[in-house]
């Protein structure tokens, strides 16, 4: 796959998580209270009634589909009718696709500079090469390295987030300028 093309996979990829965050954030904040217009509880009786008639009405009917719904569950107000099964389905070992995408040889030279620089990639490295695919994208688009690196900044905390590691801001700096170090000398042609 052509640098340019991962690049912009991984970009839109982190544009439209970030999307899907912020419109998850909104929702959440618009249903943030339990105040309401309603003032009373629904009532389980007249469930229960129309329930009951209902059964009585099936059962006096010869029909063979009529009695398989008559013994369906009721549910309370608050349960869905079409609740999960209580013992979720096993996922697939192959689902949605391989858990690990391969490393080209240019790719394995830039996480092997970068552990002899003392920083230890996240995972298989993959989040590693995005952004160095990402510093070598910016330089190829005339971008500076100062505006290169905020982004790069952010995808270095990203990744050591992701490794469960905690970074200063000073730290995600001093990172970043090593990632951008080493993918100008090492991974970008």
């Amino acid at each position: 796959m052509p640098q340019h093309s991962r690049i912009s996979t991984t970009f839109r990829r982190t544009i439209a998580v970030g999307a899907l965050a912020v419109a998850a954030s909104g929702l959440l904040v618009g249903c943030g209270s339990d105040d309401s217009t309603a003032t009373s509880n629904p009532s389980t009786s007249a469930t229960t009634t129309a329930a009951a008639s209902s059964s009585a009405e099936s059962s006096a009917s010869a029909a063979p589909s009529a009695s398989a719904s008559a013994s369906a569950p009721v549910t309370s107000p608050g349960e869905a009718a079409t609740a999960p099964p209580e013992q979720p389905e096993e996922v697939p070992g192959d689902f949605p696709g391989p858990s690990e995408v391969p490393v080209s040889a240019e790719g394995q030279k830039f996480l092997d500079a970068l552990k002899a620089k003392g920083i230890e990639p996240a995972a298989d490295g993959t989040m590693a090469v995005s952004t160095a695919d990402f510093i070598c994208q910016a330089k190829a688009e005339g971008k500076s390295d100062a505006e290169a690196m905020v982004f790069v900044t952010a995808m270095v905390g990203t990744e050591a987030s992701a490794a469960g590691q905690e970074l200063t801001q000073e730290q995600a700096t001093a990172n970043a300028q090593t990632y951008m170090d080493v993918a100008h000398a090492t991974y970008c042609k």
